[in-house]
């Protein structure tokens, strides 16, 4: 596949390229990410032609979007597209957040904020830390546990927001299909980005989100193709939605690394390709922490994947029969 090849997302004017660079680990998640590193992942994405960008206030509490707007901001505006998202406002006077997994970053914390008004606030501030006049994307980011307010405040801002003009996508962002399925059926949206919930160890989205969206022109922006690590190396201690992997769910990792390896294909190579073979999917999002890690990804992406290993996949039980593959 061609991590450059750009394509029209959904039904809006935005185009993105197959390959999108996602932010969170160069903000620092798990592990702190210097200045230089961060910002040089951005510059060689960008070198290599890569034009798709998703960013959040919560990776790296602003770093990440303040990184990304150092190497875009004397970019052509008009050459890439860039997402972010809403939900969360940035707050020297909040405490951390449970589990709060990054590091290195500034003296703020993050706090939802899923209010209409939030919303304006969170757009504004984005922009400010970007140092860009414009953001494409944005969506929703984790409603888990706030679903009315998330559909009655923030989804009205940014159907509002589109419709002046401001943005060029309405979105959501989840680690979950069941809720981005109502959002679907509720709501007016452009795109979804579905982080670990199509890929080649959890397919939940096939069953109703996915086919919800080729119906109604949604978008999907596949993110979480490792899920948290144990598609990119089944190890035990393999973590799997970020947590040490259950020891079934290791095994089937395993069994599908095997198929790849008997077909001479990177098992990452795999699980980044497979979720494009849908037709609701126009990009993958992968992030990275080192220029290294980057190369290593658009590689991988690059990879040619015989049928024949889709075929095995399925014929062994590790792929549903009815999953479309590249």
């Amino acid at each position: 596949m061609n991590p450059r090849e750009s394509t029209k997302l959904g039904r809006t004017e935005l185009t993105v390229t197959r390959f999108g660079l996602g932010t969170a680990p160069l903000g620092g998640l798990f592990e702190a990410v210097g200045e230089s590193e961060g910002v040089g992942i951005v510059e060689r994405a960008w070198e290599v032609g890569i034009r798709s960008f998703d960013t959040a206030p919560l990776y790296g509490h602003g770093l990440a979007e303040q990184r990304l707007g150092k190497v875009l901001k004397p970019k052509p505006r008009d050459e890439f597209t860039l997402a972010s998202k809403v939900g969360r406002l940035l707050r020297a006077d909040v405490p951390p957040e449970p589990g709060q997994q990054y590091r290195g970053v500034p003296p703020v914390n993050p706090m939802f904020d899923f209010s209409y008004d939030g919303v304006m606030r969170s757009l504004e501030e984005s922009l400010e830390r970007l140092g860009l006049d414009r953001i494409d994307i944005l969506h929703i980011h984790d409603p888990d546990d706030h679903y009315d307010e998330a559909l009655a405040g923030a989804y009205r801002a940014l159907d509002s927001l589109r419709s002046e003009g401001v943005i060029g996508a309405v979105g959501a962002g989840m680690n979950q299909a069941e809720m981005l399925t109502r959002f679907a059926r509720e709501g007016d949206f452009d795109c979804f980005l579905l982080a670990g919930r199509y890929t080649l160890l959890d397919q939940i989205a096939l069953k109703e989100l996915l086919p919800e969206c080729v119906e109604r022109g949604i978008s999907i922006i596949a993110g979480g193709v490792y899920n948290s690590g144990i598609l990119a190396d089944p190890k035990p201690g393999a973590h799997y939605n970020y947590q040490t992997a259950p020891a079934e769910l290791l095994q089937r990792a395993q069994q599908i690394r095997d198929v790849c390896n008997r077909h001479h294909v990177p098992l990452k190579a795999a699980a980044m390709q497979f979720p494009l073979g849908h037709p609701a999917v126009d990009c993958v999002v992968v992030g990275c922490r080192s220029t290294a890690q980057l190369d290593e990804s658009l590689k991988m992406f690059e990879v040619d994947i015989p049928a024949a290993l889709w075929e095995e996949l399925k014929a062994e039980r590790l792929l549903p029969p009815e999953a479309p593959t590249p």
